[in-house]
């Protein structure tokens, strides 16, 4: 009923449907229309996410790309006519340098070993002076000298040549990653078309995204029911190293594969390869990750990378898949089965001949050899090296991206001063069974001041506390020559003949009190002569000869000498009542050594930046700060303490090399110091224990060993004294040390300052000898 009378009040039409408002989009077009916008804002955002990655991108590649760490080089060896310089000193510098002894030198990094001469193909190298072009060089060698250098190409004399220089340590600040930056056109042909057949054989048909790689990844993926194979373009994986996490998600997938479009779009394919093999891993030394296949030449092969023979080359190539599970040293048979896979690519490529073939895969992994270290450990040298740089720039210079710092260390010396303190000191505390001794070596070049060698503790790869610079300890009998100098200073007062009194004293000191020497054996010989009582190193001669000659000019001389601080005039001073470093005293004795000529020690030749300016240039200029004469006698006095004093020792190891040298001891053998030199080095040795306590040491027993283990490694160069003007042979009366003439009985010969000898003609109240004829007609 209620139905009906609905259907009758409305007339029983059914109601008609609402008409859509004109204008008004349907449902549908409203959803697309949506859609598109959303598509729009979609490709916006992606245009602005790509526009950052793009800014990203450019930041990266057009700016720094890497921070290179800061590389310290030892000094470039110098060869030339006269160059103290051995055959052997030359083959050990070379396998330093990673040159291979083919027997013929045909190629950059090779050498021939022939008696009495070696042929070297020098490496073009970019040093301190600049580019140096390859040269090939035979080098000849007679009594421990360069004697001549011939240029192979023309036979011609050459006056002049340097090797480039070994590099010692890269300063890693920050981070622990390393490398060595290898320009594209450095990188040879056959490493990139090996990398890129194992690796992407489509790079350069592909714009950064390889679809075809993809999908037969994901097919081979699918069919082994795991990810066994990747897809990924050098491209992504440069974009993943560079910017990205190692994470899979597809969150890094997507950026990777956008990235990879923008730097395949913006950059060549030759600089994609450059950034990639300057960044790829590569492996662990140690805790610091090795990028970049530059530096694993060297780590690996001990070699540079354009010397890689193929095989080489295809086992870094090798290595990319996985560096830890293809490490060579610890999977040698891993690492050598994907080395072949990669040389059966090659062949597949037609990149090499099924002869190479045969030839490199019959070849063992040639790594290098397990003694040549690609850093080596010198935390004394560095901290003197660092210290200086501090001084002059700053204490973050070597914090400077791709920084070159140029230094003074020979490494053979290094090497020959390590050995010697090692072993020696091994010995000695074995011998004495005294677990307290310590050491320290100094080695400075003869001539123009550089430091040579540092070792700072008896382990010289301990990184403590600094013997070599920072111990202070009374310098002994090493202070004797200086007082003779100044004596010999005044030659119409003293000469080495002149008669010094050896008989008790008393002195009072500054504070009032009285102090008695006494020699080292407690025997008083009525008197010596000035040469004997050096050679000797009697103790009570030399404090008279120091009160003769007066505290104020013995102060001078050590002052002028290199004595880096104020002395107080006290009579103790003149048999070694100072403080010294190691490297102090080796700055008096380079001093002595370069014939009183002083210039200042130093560690740092020239310091380099990124852009290769030169930011430091050593200059080793000197000045002539002791009387030439006096410093030639004195030196020659210090022969004479080899040849027959109180370092005899060497005279009998080396008995036909001439050596000067001066032994040391402080008060109840606390300290034993020995300084010497030949004709390139002088070396300062000390021995004693860290708390100063008495050891019982003497400088004859206990540092001179370590510098005749010295010399046994490096082989002394003979020394040769030149004489400066005025210097003639005298003749003196033994007893009395007067100048007498030549035919004088008992006239002893003697080197002299012709001031201290004016040629007289008498005999002072002696005889004169009878010559020949006299002799047989008795009269």
């Amino acid at each position: 009923m209620a139905k009906t009378a609905k259907k009758a009040a409305t007339g029983g039409k059914k109601r008609a449907p609402k008409k859509a408002v004109k204008g008004t989009p349907s449902r549908g077009k409203r959803f697309a229309l949506f859609a598109g916008k959303l598509a729009l804002a979609g490709l916006a955002v992606v245009a602005l996410y790509g526009i950052y990655l793009d800014t990203l991108i450019a930041k990266k590649f057009e700016g720094q790309r890497w921070y290179l760490p800061a590389q310290v080089f030892a000094r470039p060896m110098s060869l030339y006519p006269g160059a103290p310089v051995t055959h052997k000193q030359l083959k050990d510098e070379l396998a330093l340098l990673g040159y291979r002894n083919t027997g013929q030198a045909d190629s950059e990094g090779e050498f021939a070993v022939a008696v009495g001469r070696i042929e070297i193909f020098r490496r073009a190298f970019d040093g301190p002076n600049g580019y140096e072009a390859p040269q090939r060089v035979m080098v000849h060698f007679n009594e421990n000298r360069v004697t001549r250098l011939i240029r192979s190409s023309d036979g011609r004399d050459m006056g002049f040549l340097q090797l480039e220089p070994l590099l010692l340590d890269r300063i890693i600040t920050g981070n622990t990653e390393d490398r060595l930056f290898v320009p594209r056109e450095g990188i040879p042909e056959s490493l990139v078309s090996a990398l890129l057949r194992t690796e992407d054989n489509q790079f350069y048909q592909h714009n950064g995204l390889s679809f075809t790689g993809i999908a037969r990844a994901a097919l081979a993926n699918l069919k082994a029911g795991r990810t066994v194979q990747g897809g990924s373009t050098l491209t992504q994986q440069l974009a993943k190293n560079f910017f990205l996490t190692r994470d899979r998600t597809l969150v890094r997938k997507a950026n990777e594969a956008m990235m990879a479009l923008i730097i395949d779009a913006r950059y060549s394919k030759d600089e994609i390869l450059e950034a990639y093999l300057n960044e790829v891993y590569m492996g662990q030394d140690g805790k610091i990750a090795i990028h970049g296949v530059g530096l694993a030449a060297w780590h690996y092969f001990g070699t540079p990378l354009d010397e890689l023979n193929l095989a080489q080359q295809a086992l870094l190539v090798a290595m990319i898949k996985g560096p830890s599970y293809y490490n060579p040293w610890r999977f040698p048979e891993r690492a050598l089965q994907r080395r072949d896979l990669v040389l059966k690519l090659m062949i597949e490529e037609g990149l090499i001949t099924p002869k190479q073939y045969s030839t490199f895969t019959q070849m063992d992994l040639a790594l290098r050899d397990p003694n040549w270290r690609q850093r080596h450990k010198l935390p004394a040298f560095r901290t003197l090296m660092q210290r200086e740089l501090a001084e002059r720039f700053g204490d973050n210079v070597l914090n400077q991206s791709g920084l070159k710092v140029y230094t003074t260390l020979d490494p053979l010396a290094q090497q020959a001063a390590e050995k010697a303190v090692s072993q020696g000191m091994a010995a000695m505390i074995r011998d004495r069974k005294d677990e307290e001794l310590q050491a320290a070596m100094v080695v400075v070049d003869r001539y123009n001041g550089g430091v040579l060698a540092l070792v700072g503790d008896r382990d010289p790869s301990f990184l403590g506390f600094n013997r070599a610079l920072d111990a202070r300890r009374p310098v002994g009998s090493l202070l004797k020559p200086f007082v003779y100098e100044t004596a010999l200073e005044a030659p119409q007062q003293f000469s080495l003949a002149t008669p010094l009194k050896d008989e008790p004293i008393n002195l009072k000191s500054g504070g009032g009190q009285v102090w008695s020497p006494q020699n080292v054996d407690k025997k008083f010989r009525g008197q010596a002569s000035l040469l004997d009582s050096l050679v000797f190193s009697y103790n009570v001669p030399t404090v008279n000869l120091g009160m003769a000659v007066g505290l104020d000019p013995v102060i001078s001389t050590l002052r002028k000498a290199g004595w880096p601080s104020k002395i107080t005039a006290n009579p103790a001073l003149l048999l070694g009542a100072l403080d010294a470093s190691p490297l102090q005293v080796a700055q008096l004795y380079q001093t002595l050594a370069d014939g009183g000529r002083y210039r200042p020690l130093y560690a740092i030749g020239h310091v380099l930046n990124k852009e290769g300016e030169r930011l430091v240039e050593q200059k080793t200029s000197s000045e002539q700060v002791l009387s030439a004469q006096a410093t030639w006698l004195t030196n020659w006095a210090m022969t004479q303490v080899v040849e027959r004093g109180t370092a005899r020792r060497l005279k009998q190891r080396y008995p036909y090399v001439t050596l000067a040298g001066k032994t040391g001891t402080t008060t109840a053998g606390r300290d034993a110091w020995y300084a010497g030199f030949d004709d390139r080095d002088v070396v300062v040795t000390w021995v004693g224990r860290d708390d100063n306590s008495d050891a019982g040491l003497y400088g004859s027993s206990a540092a001179l060993p370590l510098y005749q283990r010295y010399l046994d490694v490096r082989e002394p160069l003979s020394l040769v004294l030149t004489r400066p003007g005025g210097i003639v042979d005298g003749h003196f009366q033994a007893a009395s040390g007067l100048p007498v003439a030549e035919d004088c009985v008992g006239a002893e010969t003697l080197p002299a300052d012709s001031a201290s000898w004016p040629d007289p003609r008498g005999c002072q109240g002696g005889e004169r000898a009878k010559n020949w004829l006299e002799r047989i007609f008795s009269f």
